[in-house]
């Protein structure tokens, strides 16, 4: 039975140690994780702070005892620390689930304040929103539902074949007189590209100016930023958001979650999905997970602010984690180019003159046998996705996000995504660069690959 090596620094030390040592007759293979965009290992940092709310910050946050309020002190310590990593206030932060519910508290509470303003008269009875062809599904799959039940309009916008980016031209064009919320992600999880995001909400204040003089509803701007967080420096007040998702388990922290609210309920107004105890200021009630709050923010129990949190780790260290992938996905590229014919590979992901996320490749192989997850199937060493984790059940079928982005539909179809991380070395891209070999020598037959029988 293979044994899968953690994608960490300290695991990959140990699995090389194991492979070599002379007990073993069929030592296990070593593994390379490369799927960081759909989901990040914890740091021990912040596996420590979990475990350690979990025995002493066992009390309930909104109890007086002191066990209650050691668990309100970690959760308005973390807040703060996740806000400071986006440039925001701790009062305009709130805690989630996950990114899932982020998007879809920020759609149901623009379709909600439009519905209880009086702009109805003057802009149009149905809401109006505005969202780019690749965004992912916890913003596609909802503003579909709302369209399909007639609660809302929604515009669709396509990006360019040229950039893999949407227009602002389009955007803009796409805005009616009932339209309340755009809302475009940050940085697309399948090709690394980063939307224009700040150069949207420019337009969208000044459209904003002109609208509020003729009585039509402000325009919201949104942006998931679940990709971008922990692989480039992300601030709300250049990006100039009404509200950003934040997502714990993509850079290092635990599976929940973060929403971002400029002037929460002054400025820009939230409507609650859920009703109860009126936790984090009513807008999202329910008893807090003190421990994963506290591995969001990681924070030190024996002195509050001491240890180094998810968040705060990529406050101090996000400069370096960039340029280590930067350069370790640019090695990754260089080495496939070389290894095989330059006709067979086509990098899905570059874009000329458009930034993407320094972590990202995604390529196909081109070749009559090589469908992405066929490959992946033959590979021993790379652990990896053929695109977003949430349709590895779509079989065979090319990625309507590459399709979007004008990759043709063969090519489309064998395209695999790998995304690098903080401990992903050079070395390591050698051995997939070579396990992609092998599988594809595999798969056509080629003499001497056979498996043994």
């Amino acid at each position: 039975m293979e044994a899968a090596v953690a994608p960490t620094r300290d695991a990959r030390g140990r699995a090389a140690s194991q492979s070599g040592s002379g007990g073993e007759k069929n030592p296990p293979e070593r593994k390379v994780y490369m799927d960081y965009n759909a989901t990040t290992p914890l740091e021990p940092e912040v596996i420590q702070v979990v475990t350690e709310a979990m025995r002493e910050a066992w009390g309930n946050p909104s109890s007086p005892y002191p066990a209650g309020q050691k668990a309100k002190d970690i959760i308005d310590a973390a807040r703060g620390h996740l806000a400071k990593m986006v440039g925001g206030r701790p009062q305009d932060v709130i805690f989630t689930s996950g990114g899932t519910e982020s998007n879809n508290l920020v759609i149901h509470s623009a379709v909600r304040h439009f519905q209880l303003t009086r702009v109805a008269e003057r802009a149009g009875a149905t809401p109006h929103l505005v969202t780019c062809t690749v965004e992912h599904d916890s913003v596609r799959l909802p503003l579909e539902h709302l369209q399909k039940e007639r609660v809302a309009a929604v515009t669709f916008v396509p990006v360019s074949k040229v950039s893999g980016q949407v227009e602002v031209e389009d955007i803009l064009a796409a805005v009616r007189p009932a339209t309340c919320l755009v809302t475009v992600m940050l940085a697309n999880n399948e090709t690394g590209v980063i939307m224009p995001v700040a150069a949207i909400s420019q337009r969208i204040k000044a459209l904003n100016q002109k609208r509020a003089a003729s009585g039509l509803p402000v325009i919201l701007l949104h942006t998931d930023a679940a990709q971008a967080l922990g692989k480039r420096r992300v601030d709300v007040e250049d990006l100039g958001v009404d509200f950003l998702t934040i997502v714990g388990h993509k850079f290092y922290g635990p599976r929940i979650g973060a929403l971002y609210v400029r002037g929460l309920g002054e400025l820009t107004p939230l409507y609650p999905m859920l009703f109860g105890g009126g936790q984090e200021q009513n807008f999202r009630p329910g008893t807090e997970n003190t421990p994963m709050i506290a591995g969001l923010g990681k924070v030190s129990l024996a002195e509050l602010g001491q240890g180094k949190q998810a968040a705060e780790l990529v406050t101090k260290n996000g400069e370096a984690y960039e340029a280590h992938m930067r350069d370790v996905r640019d090695y990754l590229e260089e080495r496939l180019l070389a290894e095989f014919d330059k006709q067979r590979i086509h990098l899905n992901s570059r874009f000329p003159g458009t930034e993407r996320l320094p972590n990202t490749c995604n390529f196909s192989i081109q070749g009559p046998q090589l469908q992405g997850r066929v490959v992946l199937a033959q590979c021993r060493t790379l652990l990896a996705s053929v695109g977003a984790a949430c349709h590895s059940d779509q079989d065979d079928r090319p990625s309507p996000v590459l399709l979007s982005c004008g990759v043709p539909f063969d090519v489309a179809r064998n395209a695999l995504r790998l995304s690098v991380g903080r401990s992903t070395s050079r070395a390591d891209v050698d051995l997939v660069v070579q396990d992609l070999k092998q599988a594809v020598a595999r798969l056509e037959g080629q003499p001497g690959t056979r498996d043994a029988s």
